[in-house]
């Protein structure tokens, strides 16, 4: 079992930065892949970023690419997500997820989840 606890998000005018932070706890995190996910009013939770364990490759929505950075530090069993040149259309609950397989797009088939955290962009 993981337990992932997301913190970070909030408010933040269009054009700044945000870092979300996602602690685990529970099994070896640094044998799990982890992501990002988001879902807005209305539209289905998708993912952002991942990050594969094994070789610390990413994948980035095209959306995102070149605005937010994951990261990871395993001796402190935390993921980051660094958001930079939010706009309104970043605004979204924003999920930590967690798998010893892989991230998969798809959220239906995602092993672990926190509980979320508000991103609001005002323009």
């Amino acid at each position: 079992q993981v337990r992932l606890i997301e913190s970070g998000g909030g408010l933040v005018q269009a054009g700044g930065s945000l870092r979300l932070s996602c602690a685990a706890s529970g099994r070896t995190f640094s044998d799990y892949a982890v992501g990002w996910f988001r879902q807005a009013p209305g539209k289905e939770r998708a993912l952002v970023a991942a990050m594969r364990w094994s070789d610390l490759s990413t994948y980035y929505a095209d959306s995102v690419k070149g605005r937010f950075t994951i990261s990871r530090d395993n001796a402190k069993n935390a993921v980051y997500l660094q958001m930079n040149s939010l706009k309104p259309e970043d605004t979204a609950v924003y999920f930590c997820a967690a798998d010893r397989t892989g991230i998969s797009s798809d959220p239906d088939v995602v092993a672990y989840w926190g509980q979320g955290t508000q991103v609001t962009v005002s323009s």
